[in-house]
């Protein structure tokens, strides 16, 4: 494409001569004003782009304070069992959003620390529950509250209007993606 103001530019649709979302449009250095200026196809790529980079940065931060070798996903198990008691093992995978690969995985590291044990569902032979173990349980106690308090200070670098915004606009794009059939 040649540089002709009327043409839209790269694939992208950023305006000639801008970088396109692939080659780092949503890096470091796009300030609001670059990204105000940005077509609307733009826009939308730079905001993938920028969620998708949060998505994996926060995961890696979440799991760099493992408790006991868990990562976050085991201890959601755990705390969601201590919260509701024994629980059928493909329920619980599809409430916390877990393949049941993983969601099997998962049962099967806790189940090898001694924190969690699978039972017959006592109706169902297809089910199988799992239920916490006193250790499962002790461990729910006293590393969960404490893991989610660091987290949550990440937020504390955030004025408490930029929390609310943040916690809105979260909610809105959860909203829109339930809505949309896509989670």
């Amino acid at each position: 494409m040649s540089g002709d103001s009327g043409q839209l530019g790269d694939c992208h649709g950023a305006a000639p001569g801008q970088r396109n979302s692939a080659s780092g449009m949503a890096g470091p250095g796009l300030g609001r004003e670059d990204f105000a200026g940005l077509s609307q196809e733009a826009r939308r790529l730079a905001l993938v782009e920028q969620s998708a980079r949060f998505a994996g940065a926060f995961g890696r931060w979440k799991d760099a304070g493992r408790a006991d070798g868990l990562g976050w996903e085991q201890m959601r198990l755990l705390q969601s069992l201590h919260c509701r008691g024994s629980a059928i093992m493909r329920e619980m995978g599809d409430m916390l959003m877990v393949t049941p690969r993983n969601m099997t995985a998962f049962v099967d590291q806790l189940e090898e620390a001694g924190l969690v044990v699978r039972r017959p569902h006592p109706s169902d032979r297809r089910a199988t529950l799992i239920e916490l173990t006193p250790a499962g349980t002790q461990l729910a106690d006293s590393a969960l509250l404490l893991r989610m308090k660091a987290i949550g200070e990440l937020f504390d670098e955030f004025s408490d209007e930029q929390q609310r915004q943040f916690y809105a606009a979260l909610g809105l794009l959860i909203d829109v993606m339930h809505a949309g059939g896509t989670c």
